[in-house]
């Protein structure tokens, strides 16, 4: 089953997508962890700060290593655009709002995130999946992350895990990958011994879409709150929509979102400047009689491609679950997966999936 075929079975049957068990238990604070060891995170996207709250939580000593200068991974806003935060990257909710607290897993944390219904999705109302992190989750992991430190080797042959940057090496007892997928495909980070061939097949023979998004501002709202929703042939080719980005916002400005995965994007990540620019207008004014070049104010975009530690948008919707499932599995107790590709099969991609993988890999890895 596709992830396009499990979220259109859940709509057929009312009932929206299911938070993971394995997120609806609170922390348990008279349970000790078993591992006492150290785990190092490579990562600081929604994955990987997960993976650090959560082993903050059992009281398991961790570090992250982060390959750019900033945290949050594909969960990029951009804040003097608009007067609301404009979400670059992750932007919808894709279950129910009761996840950020399963997320934050502690009762004793009062949350208070705000969203309104955009079908099939939610939105948040001034504010991001970015901010939700950078409030409830970062406080706990800031001081634990290494930034400016990409990965290029990870040898687990010996008793622990050793890992390489350009100029350093780090050693743990576990490590827990949570990079993007396609940083793996391009065999930017190497492993001693290589990964199972199972887990190879899944990372070689797995989508990843292209990833694309821009935001217009106008000087009238001459759209339509609905999204303009483009026919992609074949449809496992990727997605691209024109949508109101201001929809719910406490805002008067009139800004509309494009989002652009897979094929379809690459037409859009191989521009730059006013041919980029003009290109977006002169698609808009055919879905708008001719109202965008009138209106145009500015722009912003993100080509999701470019970005050196990144390299893609996400995992295709139509990737087979059981290759997803093998991407997630650990690797000799050592080597451990985190992300919003490295799931149980189940789903994957949102960023509530990113936070269920880690909670998975904390659980397995207190136990063990």
């Amino acid at each position: 089953m596709t992830r396009e075929n499990f979220l259109k079975i859940c709509g057929i049957l009312g009932i929206g997508m299911a938070v993971p068990q394995s997120l609806l238990s609170c922390r348990e604070e008279e349970a000790k962890p078993r591992f006492s060891g150290k785990v190092l995170i490579v990562g600081a996207g929604a994955g990987g700060l997960s993976a650090g709250y959560l082993l903050r939580q059992h009281g398991i000593d961790f570090e992250i290593l982060e390959a750019s200068p900033r945290y949050g991974g594909r969960m990029r806003i951009h804040t003097s655009f608009a007067d609301f935060p404009i979400p670059l990257g992750a932007e919808w909710l894709e279950t129910h709002p009761s996840v950020f607290r399963e997320m934050v897993n502690d009762p004793a944390v009062t949350v208070a995130v705000e969203t309104i219904e955009d079908a099939p999705d939610r939105k948040f109302v001034n504010s991001s999946w970015f901010q939700f992190f950078e409030t409830y989750i970062l406080p706990s992991v800031r001081d634990n992350i290494t930034f400016n430190a990409p990965v290029t080797r990870v040898n687990y042959s010996e008793d622990g895990v050793r890992l390489e940057t350009a100029n350093q090496q780090y050693a743990a007892d576990k490590v827990i990958m949570a990079v993007p997928l396609q940083i793996i495909k391009e065999e930017a980070i190497l492993f001693s011994p290589a990964l199972p061939t199972p887990k190879r097949a899944a990372i070689e023979e797995l989508p990843v879409w292209a990833g694309f998004k821009a935001f217009f501002e106008f000087d009238s709202g001459f759209f339509p709150d609905d999204e303009h929703v483009f026919e992609v042939t074949p449809s496992t080719a990727g997605e691209k929509i024109f949508y109101n980005a201001g929809l719910g916002q406490n805002t008067s400005k009139h800004i509309m979102g494009v989002f652009v995965v897979g094929e379809p994007a690459l037409a859009y990540t191989s521009l730059t400047g006013d041919a980029l620019r003009d290109k977006i207008l002169a698609e808009m004014d055919a879905v708008y009689n001719n109202q965008a070049s009138a209106h145009y104010v500015k722009h912003i975009t993100q080509n999701w491609n470019s970005e050196e530690f990144i390299r893609s948008g996400y995992l295709s919707d139509h990737a087979d679950w059981r290759q997803v499932r093998e991407l997630g599995k650990s690797v000799n107790d050592k080597l451990y997966f985190a992300g919003a590709e490295f799931t149980d099969g189940e789903d994957w991609v949102s960023v509530h999936t990113a936070a269920q993988s880690a909670r998975r890999v904390v659980e397995e890895i207190s136990s063990s």
